[in-house]
C-alpha cells in the first residue's frame, strides 16, 4: 500500500562544454525536487527555471512511470553553479543604443538617457559554452528518476502507517460486531413482550379486545422491522473483504477499492442504526460508523 504523500529530492550533474568547463570554478547540478498529496486523479504542477522549459516533457514522461494519482508539484533548478558563459552581443547593443538615444532627443532633448533602458532589448545576451541539449535531457532524467525512488520510498513507508492504523480500526469494528450479534434475538423478544404488554395496557377496561391472529402478525412486523441480520451479515462481509487489501505488500493502487467498501460498510451501519430498538445497540452501531468516518477520512490519503 501507498500513501499519495511523499517528497523526493535528486540530482545529476551536467557535462560542460571543453572551454567552458576548463574555465568553470564548481559543478553544474540539476535538481529536482517532488512533492505530492493526495487527489482524485493525477495532477501535475511544474516549476522550471527559466533555461530548463523545454525539459518539462522529459521530467513529465519519467514522473508517469511511477506515480499515477496525486497531486505533484515538481521543481526543476539549477543547483550551484549555472554552467554556460553570458556573452554580449556588441554591435547589436551599439545599434540599440544609437536608436532609442535619437528617439530620445527627438521626443524630450533634455531628459537624461538612462543606459538601463538597454536591458529590456531583446538579444542582447546570449549564453555560450553550456551543456548541450542532450546532455542537459540526460542529467534532467537521472535526476527525476533519483527524486522518484525517493518519492516512492516515502509513500511507501507512510502507506504502511496508514494501512496499519486501517486494520486495527477495522478489527475493532468486527469484536463490535461479534459483541452485538448474539444479543439481536434477546432484542427483538423483548421488543415483542414490550408491543404485547402496551396492547393489553391499551385494551384494559375498554371492553374491547384484538384478535390474537391479527396482534401475533403485527409482532411478526415489528420482528422483520427490527431484524439487522442481513445488514450486519454484509458489513461483516465487507469487513472480511477489506483486511486482504489493507495488508497487500505491493504498490498496486487499492484505494479506490478500500473507499468503495467502506462506503458499502457506511450504507450497512446507516440501515442497522434505523433499525435498533434499544439505546445499547444503538450506541454500538454509532461507534461502529464513527471508525467508519476516521477510516474514509483515512483512505482519501491511499493510492
Amino acid at each position: 500500500m501507498q500513501s499519495m504523500t511523499g517528497y523526493g529530492r535528486g540530482s545529476a550533474p551536467v557535462a560542460q562544454a571543453v572551454a567552458q568547463a576548463s574555465s568553470a570554478s564548481g559543478q553544474s547540478l540539476l535538481a529536482v525536487d517532488i512533492r505530492s498529496v493526495n487527489h482524485r486523479f493525477f495532477e501535475l504542477r511544474l516549476h522550471l527555471d527559466p533555461q530548463l522549459t523545454a525539459l518539462g516533457s522529459s521530467v513529465e514522461e519519467v514522473l508517469r512511470k511511477h506515480v499515477s494519482r496525486g497531486r505533484v508539484d515538481v521543481t526543476l533548478r539549477w543547483d550551484g553553479q549555472t554552467p554556460g558563459r553570458v556573452q554580449l552581443d556588441a554591435a547589436r547593443a551599439r545599434a540599440a543604443f544609437q536608436a532609442l538615444q535619437q528617439l530620445q532627443n527627438e521626443l524630450s532633448p533634455s531628459e537624461p538617457f538612462p543606459l538601463s533602458l538597454l536591458s529590456s532589448v531583446p538579444g542582447l545576451f546570449r549564453e555560450t559554452g553550456g551543456p548541450a541539449e542532450a546532455e542537459l535531457t540526460r542529467a534532467c532524467r537521472t535526476a527525476t528518476e533519483a527524486a522518484c525512488r525517493e518519492l516512492l520510498a516515502m509513500r511507501r513507508a507512510e502507506g504502511e502507517l496508514l494501512g496499519r492504523d486501517l486494520a486495527a480500526r477495522c478489527t475493532q469494528i468486527a469484536r463490535a460486531l461479534d459483541a452485538l450479534t448474539p444479543t439481536l434475538p434477546e432484542l427483538v423478544r423483548v421488543q415483542q413482550e414490550k408491543l404485547r404488554g402496551r396492547v393489553t395496557q391499551l385494551l384494559a377496561g375498554t371492553g374491547l379486545s384484538l384478535e390474537p391472529g391479527r396482534l401475533e402478525h403485527e409482532i411478526a412486523v415489528l420482528a422483520d422491522r427490527a431484524d439487522i441480520s442481513e445488514e450486519l451479515t454484509r458489513l461483516d462481509a465487507h469487513a472480511r473483504a477489506l483486511m486482504p487489501l489493507l495488508a497487500a505488500g505491493s504498490d498496486e493502487p487499492v484505494g479506490h477499492r478500500i473507499d468503495f467498501l467502506l462506503q458499502e460498510m457506511t450504507r450497512e451501519a446507516n440501515t442497522s442504526a434505523a433499525k435498533l430498538p434499544d439505546a445499547a445497540s444503538t450506541q454500538v452501531m454509532l461507534g461502529i460508523k464513527a471508525e467508519l468516518l476516521r477510516m474514509r477520512e483515512q483512505v482519501q490519503n491511499v493510492l
